[in-house]
């Protein structure tokens, strides 16, 4: 048995093959038939022709969408438009009937959001078929493009003591019995199962700068958890992060690896899923491919937060959200950055006061040594910063921020104990997913999103 994969990259005409896969359509005549017969293996479906000589024709044409079978059958050149081979029929086994009622019949298209209420059968659909198998390959080429660059994957943590970001939306994990602490209004820590305040963690960062002060350089690619009740497109509570840490490096070499990578990740799923990303520039957004390669050849602009202010003040254009010095920017400012530079942009040096407290402070004491890349098409897609290795200046924003030094007291250590220059970045792999598909809610590169009311299946 070989796989439907085997039969469109290779010469099987006039070969005989059997295949095992499912039904996704079963158009019926009287005197013959077709099946779109689909293993997983491949994005297209192999066309399976059959008619009325078969012994068993009229078992065949019972067959029921969704149905598990085994195919036996001789690969020819198809004479229809649309694939170039199809198998003529010789025998067939059923090894899962599928009833009537399945929900993902050949008549009507069902919506993205009905199929979110049926995330387990999803994946039998062509849009998240192509979806979760660029998912797949982007994680492959991920892992590729560092461990070829002498990156060591790392591990980090999921249950944590420490919010690295600092905003304390965290799911909380404990043992406690919180029946009884409703009752009492009382909660003591010290008879939780780790003796302390602990939660899902956020970001694997902290505890990566601490691995690649050992290995030089480090990548995290895991689950990270955001109790943040939103429910926009763009945040799920469940999410994967991809997070380097780079000792002896700056915040220009930090962009150095960002660019890399994604140019990289980029090009590889172009380079090998091109019936899925056919399939997208065709169905969910077009000009997809061209986008995408175009950011492969593109020219990455470097700037600074504090120009960037200034052209969006000297653009004549009505904003809804007035460009501000000091302050974050809007969707509508990144959009017009790229457009303004006709790429992507990667925005440095950002006020202090809305970033995070371990980035790297510049001489002004008013910036840090924090970048945002921002792409055409999709805005922010990652974020970085060289982080602080002076002690003395951490330790005191630390305290300016209210954060508890002894919460961060192995993270201060880190600077005594043979410190130096190290930066990193974060990427959210479904952020990326969503530029690489035009997919555009998160909830639909995730197989299974977890969202404020929604932790189903």
């Amino acid at each position: 048995m070989i796989d439907v994969k085997d039969l469109f990259k290779s010469d099987y005409i006039n070969k005989k093959v059997t295949v095992s896969g499912w039904i996704r359509n079963h158009r019926k005549q009287k005197e013959f038939g077709f099946i779109d017969f689909n293993d997983g293996t491949f994005f297209k479906n192999l066309q399976v022709v059959y008619d009325n000589s078969l012994d068993n024709f009229e078992d065949i044409q019972k067959l029921h969408i969704g149905s598990a079978i085994t195919v036996t059958g001789k690969i020819i050149k198809s004479e229809g438009a649309g694939q170039d081979i199809e198998m003529k029929l010789e025998s067939f086994v059923l090894e899962g009937d599928c009833p009537t009622e399945y929900p993902l019949q050949a008549k009507g298209r069902p919506t993205r959001e009905f199929l979110r209420e049926i995330a387990y059968l999803r994946p039998r659909t062509n849009l998240f078929n192509a979806v979760f198998r660029v998912r797949s390959l982007a994680a492959y080429a991920i892992h590729k493009y560092f461990q070829d660059n002498g990156f060591i994957y790392f591990h980090s943590p999921i249950i944590t003591a420490s919010d690295c970001e600092g905003a304390g939306e965290m799911f909380q994990v404990t043992t406690l019995d919180l029946n009884k602490i409703a009752e009492s209004g009382k909660i003591d820590y010290s008879k939780d199962f780790f003796g302390k305040p602990a939660a899902l963690t956020v970001s694997g960062q902290l505890q990566g700068e601490t691995y690649a002060l050992a290995y030089k350089k480090i990548y995290t690619f895991g689950p990270t958890f955001r109790a943040e009740n939103s429910n926009t497109k763009t945040h799920a509570s469940e999410f994967w992060m991809i997070e380097p840490e780079m000792a002896f490096c700056d915040l220009n070499g930090d962009m150095d690896v960002m660019e890399g990578m994604l140019k990289f990740v980029v090009k590889y799923v172009l380079d090998n899923a091109k019936e899925e990303m056919e399939f997208f520039d065709k169905f969910v957004e077009k000009g997809l491919i061209e986008k995408l390669t175009k950011l492969v050849n593109s020219h990455f602009t470097r700037v600074t937060h504090e120009e960037v202010i200034t052209i969006l003040k000297e653009a004549k254009v009505k904003w809804e959200f007035p460009p501000e010095y000091g302050e974050d920017i809007a969707r509508e400012h990144e959009k017009y950055i790229t457009e303004h530079f006709g790429g992507p942009v990667f925005i440095t040096n950002w006020p202090k006061d809305i970033k995070a407290f371990y980035m790297k402070q510049n001489p002004d004491n008013k910036t840090v040594a924090a970048v945002d890349l921002e792409v055409p098409g999709a805005g922010e897609l990652m974020g970085g910063s060289q982080r602080e290795e002076d002690y003395d200046k951490l330790l005191k924003r630390i305290k300016e921020l209210g954060m508890e030094e002894k919460d961060f007291e192995w993270y201060l250590n880190l600077r005594r104990f043979g410190g130096c220059v190290h930066a990193g970045f974060g990427m959210g792999f479904e952020r990326l997913l969503i530029y690489l598909t035009g997919v555009d809610n998160i909830r639909d590169v995730i197989p299974y999103p977890r969202t404020p009311g929604n932790c189903d299946f």
